[in-house]
């Protein structure tokens, strides 16, 4: 099936491995000194190997490909030390957290839908609009995401990790027919996030506008890093 991976182009390549180091999935090995793309199925086409790249050896491509196997790619990730850290089961400890008032939350949500997915490029709330872009997970990390975050803003989320859909043509789409007035993009601090805020930067480069734009990173509780 055509999928989007990467592509590796080796006279380029300086056999540095740090492509190899930022791919959590395994995907790409160092063989004879180049990088190489070992599996396929493997790639998520997130590109986290990108911004590693010093000579700018790797790029994006549309192919036909090895069947996506997820259940091989999760026994490969188990025999990896550690496996990815995005994947990676862990317990935290709330109890001893300090109780939060009981008084009822209020939604700073101002408009529908909010998937990136299915929001239409041309939505009359995006008109002048504080843009905040969220990956999925943020939301239930950071208790007062709302207060926080989404207050005063339109919010898109999305995950490339589970949606595997081109979100950078999506968003120059929005940048370039609406007036954005700002743009803020909160991820987690796993690996995977790399692909919505790599969608984000490209999608602000193609639409050629100067629009501000400010990334936050949480930590897996929730904390802003």
């Amino acid at each position: 099936m055509i999928r989007t991976i990467i592509h590796i182009d080796e006279e380029k390549c300086n056999g540095c491995g740090l492509c190899a180091e930022a791919c959590h999935e395994g995907a790409i090995a160092m063989v004879d000194g180049k990088a190489k793309l070992i599996r396929d199925d493997y790639c998520d086409g997130l590109g986290n190997c990108l911004p590693a790249c010093p000579t700018g050896a790797i790029t994006f491509t549309e192919r036909e490909a090895a069947a996506f196997d997820p259940d091989a790619v999760k026994a490969h990730l188990a025999k990896r030390e550690g496996g990815c850290p995005g994947s990676m089961s862990q317990s935290f400890d709330t109890a001893s957290a300090p109780a939060a008032p009981a008084k009822e939350a209020v939604s700073a949500l101002s408009h529908w839908p909010v998937q990136l997915q299915l929001v239409p490029v041309n939505a009359p709330y995006f008109d002048g609009a504080h843009l905040l872009l969220a990956a999925d997970c943020t939301a239930y990390a950071h208790g007062d995401f709302h207060n926080t975050f989404m207050a005063g803003k339109i919010t898109l989320v999305g995950c490339p990790k589970l949606d595997h859909a081109q979100y950078a043509e999506k968003l120059t789409a929005i940048l370039q027919m609406n007036d954005i007035a700002s743009f803020t993009l909160v991820r987690m601090e796993v690996p995977c996030c790399g692909g919505l805020e790599h969608a984000a930067r490209t999608a602000l480069s193609a639409s050629g506008k100067e629009i501000p734009f400010h990334v936050v990173t949480l930590s897996l509780q929730g904390k802003v890093l």
